[in-house]
């Protein structure tokens, strides 16, 4: 039971106070909170038809965690039992992030037992599975667009249910991927694919056609101090 004194802080900073969340359900012997909509639309649509409706998230912004949050989901669809598909942009496929480890790994456990839902991973250049190259040089921009194309057939095919496009603001920005045929896509995608796409100034137009739109904010880093990155916090 949570008393008066103690409602009152956590209302002061913000928080609320579990008497007043009226719409949760019972997992696993406990209370999930799922929160009251401030709008109930006049779409004809039943509370549960609404409430199952494929989201497109944008995590944007300037501070840290944009992936982190993205890659948290996945793990979280994962769980659900959701065919997952990351498919990361500008990062190096030399580079193995914590998380990348972690998901495949998931995949692994759900090829072996059933647990879960699979996992596919991929990165640009070379790190694209479907794409081969004869020189050493590769051209960022056209893998850029050949591995949106990729993923623009997988959506349409309804290849996965849940998918990360991490660090897509960035091609999307430099031109190297057509904003007004992403939107399109997404916006007009079928089933329940869920979609997340993470990264710096994300366009107005994806904020726009987003459900959910998180901007990260850096109010302090430790490299503001001469701290590095670090093995377990930033990859």
């Amino acid at each position: 039971m949570v008393s008066r004194a103690s409602s009152a802080r956590l209302h002061e900073h913000g928080c609320v106070d579990a008497e007043t969340l009226t719409d949760h359900h019972t997992e696993r012997g406990r209370a999930v909170p799922q929160g009251v909509p401030s709008v109930i639309p006049d779409d004809g649509l039943t509370t549960r038809a609404r409430r199952n409706l494929p989201v497109l998230a944008v995590h944007t912004g300037d501070g840290k965690g944009k992936s982190t949050a993205a890659f948290g989901m996945a793990m979280r669809a994962w769980n659900a039992g959701l065919d997952i598909g990351v498919f990361q942009f500008v990062k190096s496929a030399k580079w193995k992030v914590g998380e990348e480890s972690a998901l495949t790994a998931l995949g692994e456990l759900h090829a072996q037992t059933g647990q879960g839902g699979p996992v596919q991973w991929h990165k640009m250049g070379e790190g694209w599975s479907w794409i081969r190259h004869s020189g050493k040089e590769s051209d960022h921009a056209e893998q850029a667009a050949q591995g949106w194309l990729e993923i623009r057939r997988r959506i349409l095919e309804r290849t996965h249910e849940f998918y990360v496009l991490d660090e897509f603001t960035y091609p999307l920005n430099w031109g190297w991927v057509d904003v007004d045929d992403v939107i399109e896509v997404l916006r007009s995608r079928e089933g329940k694919q869920h979609v997340v796409i993470t990264g710096r100034r994300a366009p107005a137009a994806l904020v726009d056609a987003a459900d959910l739109v998180t901007e990260m904010v850096k109010t302090r880093h430790p490299m503001d101090a001469g701290r590095k990155g670090q093995k377990g916090i930033e990859w």
